[in-house]
């Protein structure tokens, strides 16, 4: 009986991170048409753009490969799995053993790797640029990565995110300069390896300077919807880390009655509330940056996780 509700549990989980990646990004796209005074298409939109792409048939150019037809699943099934091992309302799931900080960054990187190969499978010149312009920002992104995650393994002891958030729920975590440093850097990888403003405008097609869409410009039907749920997840994912290790209050024990858990999901979708609200915001103020000042923009986050981990080292105070 314990094993069927562990699996039930681990498929809420699964399930919350399908069902409100696209309302994210609806609530998203919906907060800055109405800070820019417009009406704005409703919350509801991803989920009927992709239906829309599932029904639709799949064109292929004559020189693609077999890998440009098994990418979208490869990055669909690689950004899900990485966006339900992130503890979101309770902590402890079955499959929390391998619920690690390293795994996700690893699935990740996976995924973006098999991405570029998809935009330079083709060889367009749009694809091209666009997936090296995505290896130029993953080069800086993951090494930032992976120094933030040394400086919260440090701190919590391990690299396991179940056990990062209760380390970080408790009053043994106290008020530390480096875990301020941290989530700034995480911040700006988030929106980075989103294609988010001010790294890249999720809202243009044809430009020079996008990054993301450019290597899916020859993706359509299913396949198009595929990428595109991926990138919801994506989002998701990179909201759901923030508030995880960041913010974790209300995530339920893994002892815990129905009523915690019910409390859990209620806080997570609060969670995920304001923090879109915020990027939605962050998105509206801020203008899109030029392309050759985005190693700048993630530079900086490389060494704000750089001194992170040094003043771990220096003072175990900070």
């Amino acid at each position: 009986m314990a094993l069927i509700h562990d699996f039930a549990l681990q498929g809420v989980q699964m399930l919350l991170a399908l069902v409100l990646s696209p309302l994210l990004t609806g609530f998203v796209r919906k907060v800055k048409a109405r800070l820019l005074r417009r009406q704005g298409a409703s919350v509801l939109q991803p989920y009927r753009d992709l239906l829309r792409l599932l029904r639709k048939d799949v064109v292929l150019a004559q020189n693609a490969s077999w890998l440009f037809r098994v990418i979208p699943y490869i990055v669909f099934a690689a950004t899900w799995v990485a966006a339900s091992l992130v503890p979101t309302f309770r902590s402890g799931l079955m499959f929390s053993w391998s619920a690690d900080l390293i795994a996700i960054i690893a699935l990740l990187g996976s995924a973006r790797f098999f991405l570029a190969l998809a935009g330079l499978d083709i060889g367009t010149g749009f694809g091209g640029i666009g997936s090296s312009r995505e290896m130029m920002i993953a080069s800086l992104a993951e090494p930032a990565m992976m120094m933030i995650m040394f400086t919260l393994a440090l701190i919590a002891g391990s690299t396991q995110l179940s056990t990062m958030a209760s380390f970080m729920n408790s009053s043994a975590v106290g008020l530390r300069v480096s875990l301020g440093l941290c989530l700034i850097a995480l911040i700006i990888i988030a929106i980075a390896e989103n294609a988010r403003i001010p790294v890249d405008n999720p809202a243009t097609h044809l430009e020079l300077t996008m990054v993301h869409e450019a290597m899916v410009l020859e993706y359509s039907g299913r396949h198009l919807a595929l990428i595109e749920f991926s990138a919801a997840l994506k989002l998701l994912l990179y909201i759901s880390l923030i508030a995880c290790l960041f913010i974790p209050w209300g995530i339920a024990p893994a002892d815990a009655s129905p009523q915690p858990l019910l409390v859990g999901i209620a806080t997570y979708v609060a969670k995920l509330t304001v923090l879109g609200a915020l990027l939605a915001i962050f998105e509206t103020v801020i203008a899109k940056m030029r392309v050759f000042r985005v190693p700048e923009f993630l530079g900086a986050a490389l060494m704000l996780a750089l001194l992170a981990t040094l003043l771990r080292f220096v003072s175990r105070t900070f």
